[in-house]
């Protein structure tokens, strides 16, 4: 059983990652149901159970039918009941910081913890995540959509760059119109953004871009999904990903896919999703965002060797060998726990 907070029809990363491994644990020929707080149903229909919004007696039942309790994202809500089947088989999957944006812990945080020291096992979406959240975590990347992000071969990719993201302040988007400001001085050829997503920081985004002048090298372009967005990126050379902070990021892996150069942040787990694939500047820096540009810009050799990663970093995030990862996880649990039982049986 997979426990997510949100499904599809939902995009968000925990759940795209969330629905690409209970596909792969499907394929892979287990017994599959994924419960999810998510109502909305979409239109797309899936070979396994999916549970949504569950009631307390039916959130019990699927504990009770499970072999494997496997949580996508440590779920109070959606987990409690393994205090009634104690020797329940736990795995727990950490995809964000379990503390506060102050540093703090919650009461929640605090019940997070308690819980991962009861798991048979714990996963993280990258280093930086397992070293700040449970250093004896096993480290697996995510994986990422290969059957939607891809190279069009007769893409022009005349563009300079983009940004795909909610546009939060953690994203930092602004560093990106502040990176395009000083480029349309040194590079005026190459200083134009489009802003692929929509959220909060929309209007105070458009008001910087005004107030340097830029309404005419920065688009903001909403959001896109499917096969719209995959005819974007296809059009850009580079990618800018800035945020202060990333569990992982798989818009780096999506981009990549793409034929997008990823420019990344050094925070979080952005130098795990990039690998040798991209090239990375100081955190919140604007002159390193910018140096690191212009460095890339001004080497095409460099950007040559980057582009020459790809292909082999891509290979390593496809979903059947992140989905057999986390399968070989969750059976050797399982296995310990019951090592008279076959894993083969096992049903999650």
């Amino acid at each position: 059983m997979l426990l997510t907070h949100r499904f599809y029809p939902f995009t968000g990363g925990i759940e795209v990652n969330s629905e690409i491994l209970a596909t792969q644990f499907h394929e892979a020929g287990h017994q599959v149901r994924v419960v999810t707080w998510t109502i909305e149903k979409g239109e797309k229909s899936f070979e396994f159970d999916v549970l949504r919004s569950p009631s307390k007696v039916e959130l019990i039942k699927s504990h009770k039918w499970a072999d494997v309790v496997f949580e996508n994202n440590p779920s109070i809500q959606l987990s409690w009941p393994l205090i009634l089947f104690f020797n329940k088989v736990n795995v727990v999957a950490i995809r964000t910081l379990i503390n506060r944006p102050s540093g703090k812990l919650g009461w929640k945080d605090k019940f997070k913890i308690w819980r991962l020291r009861s798991a048979n096992k714990v996963i993280a979406v990258s280093t930086p995540i397992r070293d700040v959240c449970w250093p004896k975590a096993v480290v697996i990347p995510n994986p990422f959509r290969r059957n939607l992000f891809r190279v069009i071969p007769e893409s022009s990719r005349q563009k300079s760059f983009v940004f795909l993201g909610r546009l939060v302040s953690q994203k930092r988007c602004d560093l990106n119109i502040k990176l395009i400001n000083r480029l349309r001085s040194s590079h005026p050829s190459l200083a134009y953004l489009s802003v692929i997503g929509n959220g909060p920081e929309m209007d105070s985004l458009k008001e910087l871009v005004a107030e340097y002048d830029l309404t005419d090298r920065v688009k903001f372009l909403g959001e896109m999904h499917g096969e719209a967005l995959i005819q974007e990126l296809n059009l850009y050379k580079y990618i800018l990903i800035p945020s202060d902070f990333e569990a992982f990021g798989n818009v780096a892996l999506e981009g990549i896919a793409c034929g997008n150069l990823p420019i990344v942040s050094d925070s979080g787990g952005l130098l795990d999703a990039i690998g040798k694939a991209g090239i990375s500047f100081t955190s919140s820096s604007i002159d390193s965002f910018y140096e690191q540009t212009v460095k890339l810009l001004e080497n095409p050799d460099l950007e040559k060797e980057l582009r020459s990663y790809g292909e082999s970093h891509l290979d390593n995030h496809i979903p059947e060998k992140i989905g057999q990862r986390y399968l070989d996880v969750l059976e050797t649990a399982y296995s310990l726990a019951h090592p008279k039982k076959s894993s083969k049986h096992v049903s999650k």
